[in-house]
């Protein structure tokens, strides 16, 4: 098997179901699904019945939530020589799997692949992305990738696991940056790691300036993960201040305009971002 592709997912359907047609257009073939469904009912049952006949798909129960143990019970199962962390509301575009095993034929040194974010008109989404393709270090991580971009030789991260206290559903206020985390792990593990922004994955962008207002506990719990893991690994005091400088300039910017809830939503960035390096 070439590919192994582990997707945690709870209540959501259509975003699977669009998914899984995104698998069904790919034109490398060679893959497996792994999908952890952490819903407390049979739903997606009938949603995976049909592909079964056209790529391996195991279908694993879990009671216990978060994305990262998800993520971490799927990696056990994998047989494939790259393991994908696609999430359950992204789309492959069709020569996605194909892009990224040219790739890794043609770079045998390299452990592990990025790549960027797009909505489905194209643009970059969820997120800053670089622009240049590059090495990943410990600095530049946090524009070079997002879970779902995230392609890795298994024979290389055999002994890394995703820490199970980050992320969306771990019970913790640490709710995101659980990939820069694991990212980080590999690096320090000595792994080389490539971004090419050329590589794209579909995914809606839901910052969108009508929901700022619903945003703000996400947005300062996903800043709670931020600031642990700058604290966890060890990130310097002016690398920390230039993080937390940046969503204050964003505030004052939207106050400016006059836009309070965009400001508000700056402000809980900043505050989550410090609470996480404070409190972790």
């Amino acid at each position: 098997m070439r590919f192994s592709l582990v997707l945690p997912t709870i209540r959501r359907t259509d975003e699977l179901q669009r998914f899984l047609v995104s698998l069904h257009n790919q034109t490398h073939r060679d893959f497996e699904l792994i999908v952890v469904d952490q819903n407390p009912d049979a739903r997606l049952v009938p949603i995976l019945a049909p592909y079964k006949a056209e790529f391996p798909v195991l279908h694993l129960r879990s009671e216990k939530k978060g994305q990262s143990r998800a993520r971490n019970l799927g990696f056990q199962h994998a047989t494939g020589d790259i393991v994908a962390f696609p999430d359950d509301d992204c789309q492959y575009p069709p020569d996605l799997l194909d892009s990224v095993d040219r790739f890794f034929v043609s770079n045998l040194g390299v452990d592990g692949l990025t790549g960027r974010s797009i909505d489905e008109d194209g643009m970059t989404s969820n997120g800053r992305f670089a622009t240049r393709a590059g090495t990943i270090n410990k600095y530049n991580v946090w524009s070079h990738g997002i879970s779902y971009t995230i392609f890795l030789r298994r024979s290389s991260v055999q002994e890394v696991r995703f820490n199970e206290e980050l992320g969306p559903g771990a019970g913790t206020r640490w709710g995101a940056s659980d990939e820069t985390e694991y990212l980080l792990q590999l690096l320090e593990h000595k792994l080389t790691l490539h971004y090419e922004p050329r590589v794209c994955v579909i995914h809606p962008e839901p910052r969108n300036p009508s929901t700022y207002k619903h945003l703000k506990h996400r947005a300062y719990t996903y800043s709670c993960g931020m600031g642990y893991v700058l604290k966890s690994h060890g990130y310097p005091l002016w690398y920390v201040l230039y993080y937390c400088a940046r969503p204050v300039g964003g505030m004052l910017l939207a106050l400016g305009r006059g836009k309070t809830a965009k400001a508000s939503y700056h402000w809980a960035v900043f505050r989550g971002r410090l609470a996480g390096w404070i409190g972790s």
